[in-house]
């Protein structure tokens, strides 16, 4: 479990680089100590490169490999490009003023996930909300923030919807609680063109949205908000990120990780189906 207030958020790729230092170390039958002597380092620093809570510099890539005995020169060098690009900042580095370091390891998993599950019990997912509502939802959390503030995160959010729109977009499946389409946010018509929003999405081959009804009664995801991220690279385990009102924490332990997939598998049986998605949105707008 990681709370990304502690420690820098790491990127994908940082964390698929240290698990692969931490195989080859393992593999070379190496201790922490002996892999921190070659480096000069504490045993603590080695620890922190492989659970990718620190960058990774060159040269210390370079002797560590040297050390776990890897010379073949095509070897040597995949490693070192991707810790060339594992410490080169993400596109939402440019948003560092208004980010808050636990979402950037949220945006980080979401840009890299195969698959992102989550169960949304107040607000309509952020990858599928349109301008005014999403205004409407920064300005009632932020009610102080300067206009400058909400519009840098009003971009930041627009700017992440786009990864439903690349070429292999991730799977976006999403429960949510019919709380979130008839609690009303920003008034009538951001609510329906939210609606519409959310509408237009269940068409989409890469979206996968289920509603809860109140009639279902309780489920065992009611403790709040949480996505489960799923990737196509072997090193990443299943990740979950479970918010709260100040920040964020990271899951990647299977036991934990297990809890919240059972959870959510029991959530979405008790859901309606998906293809009675549309129908149920589109009722719901009508009484609008």
């Amino acid at each position: 479990m990681t709370d990304a207030r502690a420690s820098g958020a790491p990127t994908v790729l940082r964390v698929v680089l240290g698990k692969r230092l931490a195989d080859l170390r393992e593999k070379a039958a190496l201790s922490y100590e002996q892999a921190a002597a070659a480096l000069d380092v504490t045993h603590a620093t080695v620890r922190r490169m492989e659970k990718a809570e620190v960058g990774l510099k060159i040269p210390y890539v370079e002797k560590l490999l040297r050390t776990y005995g890897v010379t073949d020169p095509v070897e040597v060098e995949g490693f070192l490009a991707l810790a060339r690009e594992a410490n080169r900042p993400g596109w939402w580095h440019r948003y560092r003023d208004v980010l808050p370091e636990w979402f950037s390891a949220f945006v980080s998993l979401e840009g890299e996930a195969g698959l992102i599950r989550a169960y949304e019990p107040h607000y309509a997912p952020g990858l599928l909300q349109t301008e005014q509502y999403a205004h409407a939802v920064f300005r009632s959390g932020m009610p102080q923030a300067a206009t400058e503030e909400i519009d840098r995160l009003l971009a930041l959010r627009l700017e992440r919807q786009a990864v439903l729109n690349r070429d292999d977009p991730p799977l976006l499946w999403v429960v949510l609680d019919e709380t979130v389409l008839r609690r009303p946010i920003g008034g009538r018509s951001v609510m329906r063109g939210q609606l519409d929003r959310l509408i237009e999405a269940c068409a989409l081959p890469q979206v996968r949205l289920q509603v809860i009804p109140f009639a279902a009664g309780p489920h065992p995801a009611m403790y709040g908000p949480f996505h489960i991220f799923r990737f196509q690279v072997a090193e990443l385990p299943d990740i979950v990120c479970a918010e709260s009102l100040i920040g964020a924490v990271y899951f990647d332990q299977r036991d934990d990780v297990s809890g919240f997939q059972e959870a959510l598998d029991r959530l979405c049986a008790q859901a309606a189906p998906a293809q009675r998605t549309e129908a149920f949105l589109d009722a719901i707008r009508k009484e609008i």
